[in-house]
């Protein structure tokens, strides 16, 4: 490969990863574990992560927001996504 198809891939890379560091930026924002009796507010979902590669209940986090336009992510459970049947 010659420089500037390097420089240009990596130019793009860099673009890509600050675009999605934008969209995941919940650091400042407190995590709430759901039950049943949460109370949900739902108005849009930014984003869920993927739940792991196991036979099992594992946790994942939805980052949405509610009708006053507030950030929260909420951490639940569901299905492992290891499972053959």
């Amino acid at each position: 490969m010659n420089m500037k198809k390097i420089a240009a891939l990596l130019m793009l890379a860099s673009l890509g990863a600050n675009a999605y560091a934008d969209t995941t930026n919940t650091s400042s924002t407190p995590v709430e574990t759901y039950n049943y009796s949460t109370k949900l507010d739902i108005e849009h979902v930014i984003s869920i992560t993927e739940p792991a590669n196991e036979c099992a209940p594992v946790p994942v986090q939805m980052t949405y927001e509610d009708s006053h336009g507030q950030r929260h992510v909420l951490q639940y459970q569901t299905m492992g996504t290891g499972c053959s049947n």
